[in-house]
């Protein structure tokens, strides 16, 4: 369980960079760095999304499986 803190501290910190970047990008009108941290923020969010969804593709098969006695 270490390692996820440790992995879920680590983008945390990458992702409030990245954003902290984007901020400063569309304050100063440059176009260029802003479409490159919303890539990177868009990837990592997907990545979330996923890790989030097969975490409740298990809790549902498990207490399915509780529930019809397999």
């Amino acid at each position: 369980m270490g390692s996820l803190n440790a992995t879920l501290d680590f983008l945390c910190a990458f992702l409030g960079t990245r954003m902290t970047r984007l901020r400063a990008a569309r304050q100063d009108q440059d176009r260029g760095a802003s479409a490159v941290e919303l890539a990177i923020i868009t990837a990592v969010i997907i990545g979330i999304a996923g890790i989030v969804l097969a975490a409740i593709n298990i809790f549902v098969r498990t207490e399915s499986a509780k529930i019809s006695g397999g």
